[in-house]
């Protein structure tokens, strides 16, 4: 990671936090996401420019209908991507969360590419579950603070990329 990007990143980080972030984010960042999305054929992304993103390509577990959630990503070093449902800090966790416990077959796009993956949670081990928000941590500093803010346990999942499609 670049010292630039690190600086950056530290700036934005203590501003995603504020009330006004969370109250305007959920609203503003997804239909940003959408337009340059649709704009760049899925190449670029716009929290793709501070840290790693993806879009998450689920089926709705109540629907059974295609959703598609631009989310950040953590490497977990092993060639993994780890998400969580952060949700803005919201008492409520994530439609997503609730299709991959659904149906944890999934597909992703990162940078222009589509693979398929398996879901899994990071939430049976405590270990594993400290080491996966000490790995998010170093990437966006106080993002853990979404999940005491909420009141609820964050989910965790790890992303296992099976084929690119």
């Amino acid at each position: 990671m670049s010292r630039i990007v690190q600086i950056v990143r530290s700036g934005l980080a203590p501003l995603t936090r504020t009330r006004a972030f969370r109250a305007l984010g959920p609203r503003l960042l997804p239909a940003a996401e959408r337009l340059v999305r649709g704009l760049t054929g899925g190449r670029v992304q716009v929290s793709g420019l501070l840290v790693p993103s993806l879009t998450l390509h689920t089926i709705g577990a109540r629907t059974g209908e295609p959703r598609a959630s631009e989310l950040m990503y953590t490497p977990d070093g092993r060639g993994n991507a780890i998400v969580a449902g952060t949700n803005f800090a919201r008492g409520k966790h994530p439609a997503w969360t609730h299709n991959l416990l659904a149906h944890p077959g999934a597909e992703i796009t990162s940078r222009g590419r589509r693979f398929a993956v398996v879901a899994t949670r990071i939430d049976t081990d405590p270990a594993e579950r400290e080491a996966a928000w000490e790995l998010i941590q170093r990437q966006w500093p106080g993002y853990r603070a979404y999940e005491r803010d909420s009141g609820r346990q964050v989910r965790l999942f790890r992303l296992r990329l099976t084929r690119e499609l």
